[in-house]
């Protein structure tokens, strides 16, 4: 049993992979293990791991009942669920109910027995534990992300699905799906029930509860996370969310988090048992935030851990569980991706401890020599750890370094005298040191290898660096590495170029031939000597500086993997020289070097150490002891031995799978740390372990026998006592290369085998899987071809006394007749016919000569290839052409249409392969087809065109329609295609093609709907210019220039303040004495030539005549149509009618009634701006406030704009005047038309009636389709209702029940009062807009409080208008204050 140990880091992206039961026991679900953590408020401590699943666990649950709580259940990606017991540590039974890998899994709380689980597509599992029974549902056909069983009701199951949707299903009724909750349009990545029935825990005011019925009180809520970044609170007994909680922006590391950015977000939510209005709830960059549902605002959420800034998760949170201990606090875990395990107080709402975990393999441990206790460890996660290991108060420690390294650490040495001086090499070939001290980034030395590094060691320098080295460090860094190389590094001067040792090591013992590769190398403490292990098994000792050779140990014949001097302090002088090794065979060597100081080879050991049956891939002497080793093995355990004696001490076996590092404590002469390929680290006492030597022969080929020749029991027993996960070293291997290839380690843990060619070849990949494993040829081996002669091969497998009677036989024949061979070939032919094998048949009627029958039974099997097409000419020119057609049908068939085409064009059919190219849609295909073979004016390049314009226009693709049609001729399709773009730049090309292709009709509208958008724009010159290219549009011109012209003197006037994009030299506001018309005259005839004595197209005359038969624009808006036609009026006519701009009132001249209602809508809607103007004036805040200005014809509007205008509901001022107005400077009796307003009441009524009536109708769902559309009639036209659609609204009102006739009818009849009223009114009213002549009422009555220039006659004429024509409800509350 281990002392303590750094786990595995939790899987990641699941739903539910941690659980804690009642008693505080945690399992986390890391890979293929589960590992079982004690908790506590103060500490934690790993108990075990349940090992014997080969694939990956995704989803955890503990059984949650009194008696039960040691039982637990996991779900794995194979789609099999485990049950587990938790204090025997023992697999309890499985079942593969799942097809699929399995999603989520959870133990129900309120049934001891049930089980549920959920894969990928979708089937849901009921699984009883006491019986082993099971029962699948398919609820929904969606991948499903996480599930969650009702804490109230047993037979209630919530399902989370990918697309966002939550269902809930009864199990108890086959899945019978209760409620769809829509809402989330992201994945569902938690759910949670509230943990107390009822829905009356989130209202906090009386109110909010009013109209609660029995059935809802029975109900609960559900909570979910998801994707989309927010938290919905769901009513189960309404079916639809009543709480929406989006998650809060954290600025972290002094930047705001980007809201955008979802693809690292997982929204994982927790509802604490003892808290009825409270949720936990993880954030975007590993925050946890606490919500009280009672409240709103930014105290409805408090962020835990905030008394430190590293309490915090630094990385998305996965899981949440909670556990109240028995001194009555309650305890929150959550694992993360940053690779930790927090223990959270939420009374406090501070993290209590915190546990490191693993994400790769552990390559390297050390321990410091200087800083005692500190214990280095390399990982396959890219990422340093120190861990101070001798800390009373936190036993886990750990500080993790992660700048600068890119890949796996996979060896790590300390300075020998420099404090927290740690030196590093990766997989990449880098080598760096660390200053662990400091938050500093490491120095990377400027010299990389080519492949891993494997080993590093501080040694003294030798040349070229130990020339001129005073002053200089008195250490030297040697990096080794997979190429085969050793550098020395200048720790000083880590960016100088390192040196290669192998060219001293020549010079100096003058060496010609090529030197081994090396594979690793050990510095004897006193730094005179250094050992160097090498790639062919033998070991070089080196006399420093100048590396002169001393002996040569030739005992080893494989690659050595670890070298190790006995350490030189209070130890006997003869055990300085003792030298252990160990090699991919699994025998260590010990050699004493002590007597050999000339060039000698030595072939015999001081000791030999057996036991191992794998090969040893570290070792470590005991600092504590006299000749004492540890060594590890791939054989998955670690062995003390006792080197003088050649006697095992003590073995640990409490990893899963091979072990790749170990080092012996410093301070505690009984604790050894060893890792591994389990991603774990472990400390464990020498004096605990049950087992004093290795297992007889490698564990994993044992179980892989055992398995092998017991069946699928063995397996099962196997992984119960802790086997490893895999059947073979040879798969262990593979997923060891590829379970650190993935960029989340923990993700991915079953891998295939890497293909032969990564691992055969003569390399220096000696270890920590990257060694070069020879693939099992058995695996590998080439599937043998099928016989094209299998009843001639199988005569060859006859009985013996027939084979030799054939060679009789055969002896007496001369020759061999032709018939007899077609016979064989006949029989042959009929044999691969009952088989199937049509292909065999083919290649034998082509061997035996008949291509022509071969062909046709390929054409009938489809099995026709390009081998056959190309030796169908053999059989003449008509079957080659019939094979030719055959095979572009089966092309066809196989969807490969351009080959298909290709081969008809062989055939010289070049207008079906066009048509086939066609008809598949393969238009550009068939156009280049079609114009690099046939002439320039032939129709079917039209036709492919149209079509392929049609198709692109439907797609939205304007632009490539357009140039389709183009290529087509259709110029008129081109510039219509181009028009419904509808922006400015896609009609001004359009208008100008369609001017050039000569369609000038199209080319005038288009050109004034871009310059109606430009003019709306205030784009007053590119509007000149796009209608100055068509000639006709003179008038439009005219109309422009007006509107330009007025624009810019209410810009001037400050009536509005929208400026202008671009304007005319001729429209800036000039000398403000000279009237409108006047500048409307010269303007027009200085830069558009006409005046009332032009002639010709420049005629006033002619023009005006043209502007009259211009359709009148729709009367919804004040138009700039409108003036521009009352200011044409005043340029050709006479007549007086007075019009007001902002600073000159002018009296203008005209007759006619359509004129003067024109000119009469345009000074209401100036004297309704003056009236606003007058209004601001007198609020005492001067606020800003968005009024209507535009025309309102709904009376339920006019109370809501007199409300934004500053009057309250009650008539009071919610800003009260601070000064009275003496005068208003308007003619308030224009906007008091008694005619308009009759006009806007009837209108006003009839949009209420149609409201009733719609309501009304869509209340029945039986009702016909006629009746939507004559609803759908009155949506759209707002007051144009016709007796023929009232008829049919009658008609359908037959099917509405009897006591709504007569109600339907009543309103039908008074709709019809109301339309005659409107018909009655004249043209003129009801053609031209108007304000609001009510709201118009109550503001002059508002105003007598202020100000005394309303007469008293001004006043009765507002109020009896509003007694009259203010009849909606709004109106009547704001006016009674003025009518009482």
């Amino acid at each position: 049993m281990h002392e303590r140990s750094l786990p595995a880091s939790p899987n990641w992206y699941c739903s539910r992979c941690s659980d804690v039961n009642s008693d505080g026991l945690l399992g986390v679900g890391a890979k293929n293990i589960i590992y079982l953590i004690n908790v506590s408020a103060s500490s934690c401590r790993v108990v075990g791991e349940l090992v014997g699943h080969k694939d990956l666990v995704s989803g955890f649950s503990f059984c949650q009942h009194a008696g039960q709580s040691h039982v637990c259940v996991s779900s794995h990606s194979d789609g099999s669920i485990c049950f587990w017991d938790s204090h025997s540590k023992t697999l309890l039974s499985e079942h593969a109910a799942h097809q699929n890998p399995v999603s989520a899994v959870h133990w129900s709380p309120v049934d001891k027995n049930l089980v549920v689980s959920g894969d990928e597509k979708g089937i849901v599992v009921c699984h009883w534990y006491h019986t082993g029974d099971t029962a699948s549902f398919f609820p929904e056909p969606r991948t499903i992300f996480c599930l969650t069983c009702s804490p109230h009701t047993w037979n209630v199951v919530a399902v989370g699905y990918k697309d966002g949707m939550i269902v809930l299903i009864d199990v108890s009724k086959k899945g019978e799906v209760m409620q769809r909750l829509r809402g989330h349009d992201d994945e569902i990545h938690s759910l949670v029930w509230s943990p107390v029935t009822g829905e009356d825990t989130l209202y906090n005011r009386p109110e909010d509860s009013e109209g609660k019925s029995a059935g809802e009180e029975r109900g609960c809520y559900l909570a979910s996370g998801s994707k989309d970044q927010t938290v919905r609170i769901w009513s189960t007994s309404k079916g639809k969310a009543v709480m929406t909680l989006k998650l809060p922006y954290l600025k972290k590391r002094g930047s705001a988090v980007d809201p955008g950015v979802k693809e690292r977000l997982w929204l994982n939510v927790h509802w604490p048992k003892g808290r009825r209005t409270q949720l936990v709830s993880s954030c975007f960059s590993g925050e946890l935030v606490l919500w009280d549902l009672t409240r709103s605002g930014k105290q409805r959420w408090t962020l835990l851990g905030t008394s430190s800034d590293s309490q915090n998760h630094s990385r998305i949170v996965f899981n949440m569980s909670s556990v109240h201990l028995q001194d009555d606090r309650e305890l929150l875990l959550s694992t993360s991706m940053d690779r930790e395990i927090k223990c959270w107080d939420l009374a406090s709402l501070d993290c209590c401890w915190t546990l490191p975990t693993l994400g790769g393999f552990v390559y390297s441990l050390t321990f410091s020599p200087v800083g005692a206790g500190c214990l280095a460890l390399g990982v396959g996660d890219n990422m340093i750890r120190v861990w101070n290991t001798l800390t009373t108060q936190n036993q886990y420690d750990t500080r993790s370094f992660w700048q600068g390294i890119k890949s796996k650490v996979t060896a790590l040495a300390w300075h020998p005298k420099k404090e927290g001086s740690l030196s590093f090499g990766t997989d990449d070939g880098k080598v760096g040191i660390y200053d662990v001290f400091s938050n500093k980034p490491p120095q990377i030395s400027s010299s990389y290898h080519r492949k891993t590094v494997y080993t590093l060691a501080w040694g003294p320098p030798v040349p070229p660096m130990s020339f001129g080295a005073g002053g200089k460090s008195s250490y030297s860094l040697y990096s080794c590495a997979g190429e085969g190389v050793i550098l020395q590094h200048d720790p000083s001067k880590l960016s100088g170029e390192a040196s290669d040792i192998d060219k001293l090591i020549r010079d100096t013992n003058n060496i010609k031939h090529k030197l081994s590769p090396h594979t690793d190398l050990s510095w004897k403490p006193d730094g005179k000597v250094v050992a160097i292990g090498n790639e062919d098994g033998c070991i070089d000792v080196y006399q420093a500086p100048s590396l002169k050779l001393l002996c040569s140990i030739q005992q080893h014949h494989k690659i050595i993997n670890t070298l190790r001097w006995h350490h030189d302090h209070s130890s006997p002088p003869e055990l300085h020289c003792l030298l252990a090794s160990g090699s991919s065979n699994a025998i260590v060597y010990v050699h004493d070097l002590l007597l050999h100081y000339s060039p000698v080879v030595l072939t015999e050991p001081y000791r030999r150490l057996c036991g191992h049956t794998a090969k040893i891939t570290s070792m470590a002497w005991s600092p504590h002891h006299e000749a004492r080793l540890v060594t590890v093995s791939y054989d998955g355990t670690a062995q003390v031995w006792d080197v003088l004696q050649e006697e095992a001490v003590s073995n640990y076996r409490g990893h899963v799978g091979y072990l790749l590092c170990v080092d012996w404590s410093p301070v505690d002469p009984d604790v050894i740390w060893t890792g591994g390929k389990d991603f774990t680290v472990q400390e464990w006492r020498v004096s605990k372990q049950e087992f004093t030597k290795p297992p007889k022969g490698p564990i994993l080929s044992r179980r892989r026998r055992t398995i092998k020749r017991q069946g699928p029991e063995a397996l099962r027993l196997s992984e119960m006592n802790g086997g490893p996960v895999t059947g073979g070293e040879k798969i262990v291997t593979g997923q060891e290369l590829s379970a650190e290839d993935e960029e989340d380690e923990v993700s991915s843990t079953s891998s295939p085998v890497p293909p032969p060619g990564n691992r055969v070849g003569k390399t220096v990949d000696r270890l920590y899987g990257f060694v070069s494993v020879l693939p099992d040829t058995n695996l590998l081996k080439k599937k043998k071809p099928r016989s094209m002669l299998p009843i001639s091969t199988s005569m060859d497998h006859r009985p013996k006394e027939e084979l030799l009677q054939d060679c009789i036989t055969l002896a007496s024949v001369k020759h061999t007749m032709r018939v007899t061979v077609y016979n064989v070939d006949e029989s042959e032919q009929e044999g691969h016919v009952e088989a199937g094998h049509y292909d065999s048949v083919v290649y034998l009627r082509l061997w035996s000569g008949d291509v022509e029958g071969a062909l046709q039974l390929a054409t009938e099997k489809g099995e026709l290839n390009d081998h056959l097409l190309s030796i169908a000419p053999m059989a003449g020119f008509k079957v080659w052409s019939q094979t030719v057609e055959a095979y572009v049908k089966q092309l066809c068939l196989q969807e490969q249409y351009l080959k298909a085409a290709s081969h008809l064009l062989s055939i010289n059919k070049l207008y079906e392969a066009i048509d086939l190219l066609h008809s598949h849609k393969l238009y550009r295909e068939a156009i280049a087809l079609a114009k690099a073979r046939l002439p320039a004016d032939e129709p079917i390049l039209k036709e492919l065109y149209s079509s392929w314009a049609a198709v692109l226009e439907k797609d939205g693709h304007f632009s490539a329609a357009a140039k389709c049609y183009l290529a087509s001729g259709a110029s008129f399709d081109a510039a219509k295609v181009i028009a419904r773009k509808n922006d400015v730049s896609s009609l001004r090309a359009a208008a100008s093609l369609a001017r050039i292709s000569g369609e000038v009709t199209l080319a005038q509208s288009l050109a004034l709907r871009c310059a109606k958008d430009l003019a709306a724009a205030q784009n007053w010159v590119e509007a000149q210019e796009v209608l100055s290219s068509q000639e006709s549009l003179l008038v439009h011109r005219l109309h422009l220039c007006v509107t330009e012209l007025l624009s810019a003197i209410l810009a001037d006037s400050v009536v509005v303040s929208q400026s202008s994009v671009s304007s005319h030299p001729w429209a800036s506001p000039g000398d403000g004495h000279i009237s409108i018309q006047d500048r409307v005259r010269v303007v027009w005839e200085e830069q558009f030539g006409v005046s009332q004595t032009s002639a010709g197209h420049h005629s006033a005359r002619a023009l005006l005549q043209e502007l009259k038969s211009v359709d009148s624009p729709a009367p919804s808006a004040i138009s700039g149509f409108l003036v521009f036609h009352t200011f044409f009026s005043l340029s050709v006519s006479s007549g007086d009618v007075t019009v007001c701009s902002g600073k000159h009132p002018k009296t203008l001249h005209l007759t006619g009634e359509e004129a003067k209602a024109a000119a009469n809508s345009l000074q209401a809607f100036v004297h309704y701006h003056r009236l606003y103007e007058c209004w601001w004036s007198i609020s005492a805040r001067n606020q800003k406030i968005h009024n209507g200005l535009s025309v309102s014809a709904a009376g339920d509007e006019v109370n809501d704009r007199v409300m934004n205008g500053g009057i309250s509901e009650s008539g009071e001022s919610v800003c009260p005047p601070t000064r009275r107005l003496e005068k208003l400077d308007l003619d308030a009796s224009l906007l008091l038309s008694e005619s308009h307003a009759a006009c806007q009441a009837a209108q006003r009524s009839i949009r209420e009636i149609q409201e009733r009536l719609a309501a009304m109708v869509l209340q029945h769902m039986k009702i016909s389709r006629s009746c939507l559309n004559c609803l759908n009639g009155l949506v759209i036209e707002p007051y144009l209702m016709s007796n023929s659609l009232i008829v049919d609204l009658s008609v359908c009102a037959l099917s509405l029940r009897p006591d709504d006739q007569e109600s339907f009818l009543s309103l039908s009849s008074k709709m019809s009062e109301h339309q005659k009223q409107l018909a009655d009114l004249p043209e003129t009213i009801k053609m031209y807009p108007h304000p609001d002549v009510v709201e118009c009422c109550l503001i002059l009555l508002h105003f007598t409080k202020s100000s005394t220039s309303v007469s008293e006659s001004l006043q009765q004429e507002a109020k009896d208008l509003l007694r009259k024509y203010g009849s909606s409800p709004s109106v009547l509350k704001s006016s009674r204050p003025f009518l009482t």
